[in-house]
Formats: C-alpha cells, structure tokens, sequence
C-alpha cells in the first residue's frame, strides 16, 4: 500500500476541498435541477471542511500518497431526526478518491476507517446515500454490508 489513510488537519483543507468540488460538480453535471452550484466551491468547500474538523462529532480523514491528498472521506454521527424517522446513526456524507488513485482500494480504506471511528463514537447505525447514477459507490457500499433503504424522488414545478 502505497498511501496512509489518517484524520485531516488544517493544512490538508485545500487539498480536500478540490476533491470536495468534484462531487459537487458531479452531481450538477447529472442533474443541475436537483443539485446547486455555488460559486467559488473550493473555498466554500475549505471553509466547510474547517468547521468540520474542530466539531467533536464529525471526521473528516484523508488519503495521502507521498505529501498528496489523494482522497477524503467526511463523516458525523447526527442525532435522532424525525424528518427521516431515523435514531442517532453515523452518517458517511462524502467519499471521493482523485481520479489517479482509482480502482486502488483507497475509497474501501476510507470509508472502512470512517466507519471504525464513527462505530467508537457509538454510532449504533451507519447510513451512506450515493447519487442514483453512481453505480461504483452503491457497489462499493454493498460490499461493505451497507444495503438500500430510500430512495430520493425530485418533481420539479410545472
């Protein structure tokens, strides 16, 4: 193995930001009616990522390959929410490996890894969405013992 997987610092924002931009770019470039695109997403995304590695239930972790960011897994555990009907669960929200670093093991590595943590900041569930057309996430989470439970319907006005 050739990258480490550990917990994201201040300095490796930057990095992970630009990964984070991809998937908000993904997903507005399958469907811009369901997913906005803000302006300047690296330095929202930056700004996001900061907050998030200071909060103590969140974990934000990384893949790093020789001083690179190769990828990035963000994670909390989040309270009960009625609106979904679902108790205190880990939620994995984000999980993307740059495109060089594919097909290696490394997104297996961090979601594992995020699960771990997210399993001993007693999280009794762990829930992870993938976009429809993202078969590759969906396969991966299979893999790892995740199974359906919802599926998203967006209706725009007429």
């Amino acid at each position: 193995m050739s990258w480490v997987i550990r917990d994201a610092t201040a300095s490796d924002v930057e990095q992970a930001a630009v990964l984070g931009a991809q998937i908000v770019r993904l997903h507005h470039s399958v469907d811009s009616a369901r997913f906005f695109l803000p302006e300047d997403i690296e330095q929202g995304y930056a700004w996001w990522l900061r907050q998030e590695i200071e909060r103590h239930t969140a974990i934000v972790m990384v893949a790093e390959r020789e001083g690179e960011i190769i990828g990035y897994a963000y994670g909390a555990v989040e309270e009960r929410d009625w609106d979904v009907l679902i108790d205190r669960h880990g939620a994995v929200h984000d999980v993307i490996v740059a495109q060089s670093a594919r097909r290696q093991g490394v997104a297996r590595a961090l979601v594992m890894a995020l699960i771990e943590r997210l399993e001993a900041m007693g999280a009794p569930l762990i829930v992870l969405s993938a976009m429809v057309q993202n078969e590759s996430a969906q396969a991966l989470a299979r893999s790892l013992g995740f199974r359906p439970t919802m599926i998203e319907f967006t209706r725009l006005r007429r």
